[in-house]
């Protein structure tokens, strides 16, 4: 068992896969020799590039996976990398109205197995957008999440086996942060079920990817001054969403509170909260609380950006408020 990073434990899961299943191959810009983005792909050309399932693609968002579309039809299991998660809006026609429906539209005759990784979030570089949200409102695609590097390892496993279209977001602020103990041995975490990242009795907090992070750091605060008990949820995927371990806390605790770095307008945080008002609406004892960002551009400055997404003191504040 190693002590590896997210973005170390996504390359080791895509190793394994890769010496697995000669479908399975790699596309995107910069992934061969130099390693990809961040060092998304690092070694596997020096393991791989052999076999021509590394493939090095030219800047055409829309062509990447409108290819992989094809191979998957034709029986490979594509991974491509859409560098920043900006990109996908350049991508929706091949993923969106193909790749995720292609398999209703043909009574279940074709499906499309083939993962779409894409990193997104406030880091030190870049390209911070998120729209996670829009694709969990494409029927059809599975939409995934990791906040560690035990989950990343295991998830991006079942994504690449998974039969049907796979969005595999990644946080660049985790992708080289905090290591975990990975296991060696070939281990999956099925998609569509969440973890109880910390039990608790008085409120039940949702929160995703760094913000998990931040609400962890938050619920350890308010146990200690205000004596909130917090149960900290990690979908670990957006859809399908594990409703059940949810509902389930929620009936517990009675309180909800949704942290999510996506936009806060048409967040992904606004469909459990709607699930839980719908399924669960006799359990709260209080207003459903969503913390995220403003309905604005990101700012681009540091300063402005650490103004603009949630941290421990928002989390803080928001629970209060839920726990009043």
């Amino acid at each position: 068992m190693a002590r590896l990073s997210m973005s170390e434990a996504i390359v080791a899961g895509l190793r394994e896969e890769l010496a697995a299943d000669e479908r399975v191959f790699c596309l995107g810009q910069n992934i061969g020799s130099f390693g990809g983005a961040l060092q998304s792909h690092r070694g596997l050309w020096q393991e791989f590039g052999q076999t021509g399932r590394i493939i090095e693609a030219p800047i055409s968002e829309e062509g990447m996976v409108g290819m992989s579309v094809g191979a998957a039809l034709c029986g490979m299991r594509p991974v491509v990398e859409i560098m920043f998660s900006e990109f996908l809006n350049l991508t929706m026609v091949p993923l969106a109205n193909e790749a995720g429906q292609i398999h209703f539209k043909t009574d279940g005759l074709l499906r499309v197995p083939m993962v779409v990784r894409t990193m997104f979030g406030t880091s030190a570089g870049g390209h911070p957008e998120d729209y996670h949200s829009m694709l969990a409102h494409a029927p059809g695609l599975k939409v995934v999440m990791p906040s560690g590097p035990r989950d990343a390892k295991g998830l991006i496993k079942s994504a690449i086996r998974d039969n049907n279209p796979v969005v595999f977001c990644e946080h660049m602020g985790l992708l080289h942060a905090r290591r975990e103990e990975v296991p060696d041995e070939d281990y999956r975490i099925p998609i569509g079920v969440a973890d109880v990242k910390r039990p608790g009795r008085d409120v039940t907090i949702v929160a995703t990817a760094l913000m998990l992070h931040r609400t962890l750091k938050a619920a350890e605060q308010l146990a200690r001054e205000d004596g909130i008990d917090a149960e900290v949820i990690d979908p670990r995927t957006i859809l399908p969403l594990d409703r059940e371990t949810i509902l389930a806390s929620v009936r517990k605790t009675g309180r909800l509170v949704i942290v999510h770095e996506a936009w806060k307008t048409g967040g992904s945080g606004a469909e459990i909260a709607a699930v839980v008002a719908e399924e669960g609406f006799s359990a709260l004892r209080a207003p459903i609380v969503r913390v995220a960002p403003a309905h604005i551009p990101i700012p681009f400055g540091a300063p402005l950006q650490k103004l603009f997404f949630p941290d421990e003191a928002s989390i803080v504040a928001a629970v209060r408020r839920a726990a009043s």
